[in-house]
């Protein structure tokens, strides 16, 4: 809550006038850094929203930086694991990053730059496990240096490959 008043200049009273309770503005912070997640994956794809997760500046203190959904997205998987409510909660507010990565993988495939026998929700679930996997790998402090290759390796796993003919 300190660092949430610094960044906006509001009181705590002021914070809790426009949001019921932490739980509200937990899924509001929640919801507005899967927007934020959503839009790169739809100029970029999913992959760079990875690649951004792994590149926090050090000492970086920017809370609009990529680096903070790191944390938004251990307290949601968290709560998901812990709390029914929560998970009813979030279903309502979680499928734009979904979505906005099939739209993208969709387009890729159309472009003929995405593999084509793996069905694109197939595809789309192997990224969001991919990155629920990153992101319980840095929650359990394990370096973000080596994920650099792979996440080339993901990434080339699910574009097309031309035959040399």
């Amino acid at each position: 809550m300190r660092r949430l008043e610094e960044a906006t200049g509001l009181s705590r009273g002021a914070i809790f006038h426009h949001f019921r309770d932490k739980e509200s503005l937990f899924l509001a912070l929640a919801e507005d850094d899967a927007h934020r997640m959503a839009e790169v994956v739809a100029e970029q794809g999913l992959v760079q929203v990875m690649r951004d997760l792994i590149a926090a500046p050090a000492g970086s203190e920017a809370v609009d930086h990529p680096a903070y959904w790191l944390g938004t997205r251990l307290e949601v998987s968290r709560r998901l694991r812990t709390d029914h409510e929560f998970r009813a909660r979030w279903a309502e507010r979680s499928q734009e990053l979904t979505s906005a990565t099939r739209a993208r993988l969709s387009r890729q495939r159309a472009a003929g730059k995405l593999r084509d026998d793996v069905e694109v929700d197939v595809l789309t679930a192997y990224l969001e496990l991919v990155l629920e996997g990153l992101v319980s790998h840095l929650a359990r402090g394990l370096s973000a240096e080596a994920m650099g290759p792979v996440l080339d390796l993901v990434e080339d796993s699910v574009r097309r490959h031309r035959s040399s003919d």
